[in-house]
């Protein structure tokens, strides 16, 4: 099994017609040879699977979990002051590329659209 190091940025948004590649997470995940994330893999090597949140603003970001629960994946922050884990919308079903899009719910906030700008082996 082999982990891939996905980086998404901010795209153009409600508010933010430009994006901000300042904003956005990278994801260390088991990739299929399809580009989706590999559910067997994810399950013997979880604690590989990590998600940071890189921002600006130091307060906004934060590094944790890839998780997954029931048909659902999440991104778990240790820090408690995080608050419910972030969802990714239909993470599972993506296909994991550059150029493809990838909708994000930050804290119960507006979900956010990011772009997937570098998939690489790690």
């Amino acid at each position: 099994m082999s982990l891939s190091k996905i980086t998404l940025q901010l795209a153009r948004n409600p508010g933010l017609p430009g994006g901000d590649p300042s904003q956005g997470y990278t994801l260390i995940a088991p990739l299929t040879a399809e580009g989706q994330i590999d559910l067997d893999a994810w399950r013997e090597n979880r604690d590989s699977c990590r998600v940071v949140r890189f921002h600006p603003d130091p307060d906004e970001r934060a590094d944790g979990l890839l998780t997954h629960r029931g048909s659902h994946w999440f991104f778990h922050y240790d820090e408690d002051d995080e608050g419910d884990d972030e969802a990714g919308y239909k993470l599972g079903q993506h296909v994991f590329k550059e150029g493809e899009y990838i909708t994000i719910a930050s804290h119960g906030e507006t979900p956010l659209t990011y772009k997937i700008t570098d998939v690489s082996p790690v």
